[in-house]
């Protein structure tokens, strides 16, 4: 019986993680290769920590410090030729989500948040938002537990464009009559 999907065998995954590889901004662990990759039914997470240090041993893959990868110059001219072997459904479903893996990244290094504890028992809530050329806004607010505080910064951290918008709206508002 011949098997539905791209992935055959383990060449089949090599090229597969090598398109992805190729296009993540940020070095990645196995898990999030995984799941880059995973857009085949055929597709094992077995396969992947299998194929990932064989890539390293053939030079494709290089390992850095806490278990994440990046992809060497000779992964990227290898996969560049072997990329269009890859069925279109199965490239489409991995560009898409490696773009949007690469923007989860991108703007989670652009929001800070940092809890500390303050003498009289209560917790200060540091948030941050930055963008390419430096800091936006900082805002410190006082949660009277750890469980407020932690939330306060979860919450930010999905918000912190609306957040920054509605501040500067308010804050620029009446600008006009403040300037006559």
């Amino acid at each position: 019986m011949q098997r539905l999907g791209f992935i055959h065998d383990m060449l089949d995954v090599k090229v597969l993680i090598l398109f992805v590889m190729s296009r993540v901004a940020y070095p990645v662990n196995t898990q999030q290769i995984y799941e880059l990759c995973y857009q085949d039914d055929c597709l094992s997470y077995f396969d992947v920590c299998t194929a990932i240090p064989q890539m390293v041993t053939s030079g494709h893959l290089k390992a850095l410090e806490n278990d994440c990868y990046e992809i060497t110059d000779k992964g990227k001219a290898d996969g560049s030729l072997t990329e269009d072997s890859i069925a279109y459904t199965v490239r489409c479903r991995a560009e898409n989500a490696v773009a949007r893996f690469n923007r989860q990244l991108r703007r989670s290094s652009f929001v800070k948040t940092q809890v500390i504890p303050r003498e009289n028992g209560d917790f200060s809530v540091i948030m941050a938002l930055d963008d390419e050329q430096g800091n936006l806004m900082t805002l410190e607010l006082v949660a009277p537990n750890q469980r407020q505080a932690i939330r306060l910064g979860k919450l930010f951290e999905t918000k912190a464009e609306t957040i920054y918008n509605l501040t500067m709206t308010e804050l620029l508002d009446g600008e006009d009559e403040v300037d006559s």
